[in-house]
């Protein structure tokens, strides 16, 4: 009902029908654009006085165009192509997208029709619309965008067909193509917005590194593991990294040649790697200044397995807690700082000792903090080399870890060692 009444009040300042309105309105907003920036969009798509009237559109390059811009005409070649499905008024709707690429710049797009796109075609797209996604513009081709092939290429500085390496995928990226090796695979069963749906989930790698996906339509290529080209996948963010999912659109094929996955992760100094917003299988070396409350012993909801506070699931309520450990490490290399979350295991290597010792102590001590503290003890004031997958939101950057070992190298040799480096 309020969606009705956003296209009602633009229907009667614009001037226009408010069915359309309604159309295109629902169109922005099942697509995530807030309601405000979708308003904004549809007064500069119908003329509103507020971008020079509702006149024909103006023809750019695609490195011109700008967010602020309502409606443009393109000229461009298809370098990317993918279908993907999303929900649209309640019901499943295959869409295009991908990126389109001229000699000034390139630029993604959303086909809300089918027009028929393939990678290497040269188009030209009349009424365009434009909107912003994630600070940068892209385009919106609907039933009011004129589109025409043309027999002429470009020449363009950028390859179509959209292969990439694991390390070069962005969240956001689409129509994307990997050769990589399935190292770790799952079958679960999540919440879907249609009810209890198997999918499966795990790590792939090429020689570049890893990164976690999503296969939403099971195949047997990515669960059976080895070697596949996956067509037509596109990136989204998972817990801070890049995800690459796989959807029925999507292509699996099996490879007989065998890919040597990179072994070593990405090293980096905690600044760096915090400004990167989230990076998959890093490396980061510091020194521990503090472990955090909420470390040591702790309980886990059994239904969620999230932790909860005083027999209390922030999803489940009521709960008998289950006895886990973990440790919350504040690590600092003098860049920054990020929050290390140790998993059960390794907290026991840290603790030295296992769950059940960690249990006697407290209950020896009658105070269930004696844990943490005899971690703190252990390890605040050493060095450390810490292997994990970093997310950064607005609550902080934490690492979960994978490996966590203490520095035994000697620094002086390190110190030397960096000098002739700079020295050369």
């Amino acid at each position: 009902m309020e969606l009705d009444k956003h296209a009602e009040d633009l229907a009667s300042d614009l001037g226009v029908d408010k069915e359309e309105v309604t159309a295109d309105l629902q169109n922005l907003v099942e697509y995530s654009v807030p309601i405000d920036e979708a308003k904004q969009s549809l007064r500069r798509k119908y003329g509103d006085g507020s971008s020079g009237g509702g006149g024909a559109p103006s023809s750019k390059d695609l490195g011109d165009v700008t967010p602020e811009d309502g409606n443009v005409t393109v000229t461009g070649v298809v370098l990317t192509a993918g279908k993907r499905s999303i929900r649209y008024q309640g019901d499943d709707h295959v869409i295009v997208e991908g990126r389109l690429a001229d000699e000034t710049g390139a630029i993604d797009y959303t086909a809300w029709e089918d027009f028929g796109l393939s990678p290497g075609d040269t188009i030209t797209a009349g009424n365009a619309g434009v909107r912003e996604w994630d600070g940068e513009p892209e385009l919106n081709l609907g039933e009011s965008t004129s589109l025409s092939f043309e027999e002429e290429s470009l020449d363009i500085p950028y390859e179509s067909g959209g292969e990439s390496q694991l390390a070069d995928l962005h969240t956001g990226d689409r129509a994307v193509t990997v050769d990589v090796t399935v190292t770790d695979c799952e079958r679960r069963t999540i919440d879907g917005r249609d009810g209890e749906t198997e999918i499966l989930s795990g790590v792939v790698g090429d020689e570049s590194g890893r990164l976690p996906f999503t296969n939403w339509d099971p195949v047997p290529e990515i669960e059976d593991g080895g070697t596949v080209r996956i067509e037509n996948a596109y990136v989204q963010e998972f817990r801070g990294v890049p995800e690459v999912n796989v959807s029925e659109f999507s292509s699996v094929t099996p490879l007989e040649a065998e890919i040597d996955v990179g072994a070593d992760a990405t090293t980096m100094n905690v600044g760096d790697a915090v400004r990167t917003g989230g990076i998959y299988d890093v490396e980061l070396s510091g020194n521990v200044i503090a472990v955090r409350d909420g470390s040591g012993l702790i309980q886990r909801c059994p239904e969620c397995y999230r932790v909860v506070q005083k027999g209390q699931c922030r999803t489940h309520g009521d709960v008998d807690g289950i006895d886990d450990m973990r440790v919350k490490a504040i690590l600092d290399d003098g860049t920054g700082a990020v929050t290390v979350v140790l998993d059960d295991d390794l907290t026991e290597q840290v603790y030295d000792g296992t769950l059940e010792d960690a249990l006697e102590q407290a209950r020896e001590a009658m105070d269930q903090e004696v844990v943490a503290d005899t971690i703190r003890d252990r390890i605040v004031g050493l060095e450390y080399r810490v292997r994990g997958h970093l997310s950064v939101d607005e609550y902080g950057s934490n690492l979960d870890a994978e490996s966590f070992e203490e520095r035994s190298d000697d620094p002086t040799a390190r110190a030397r060692a960096f000098l002739e480096e700079v020295d050369a």
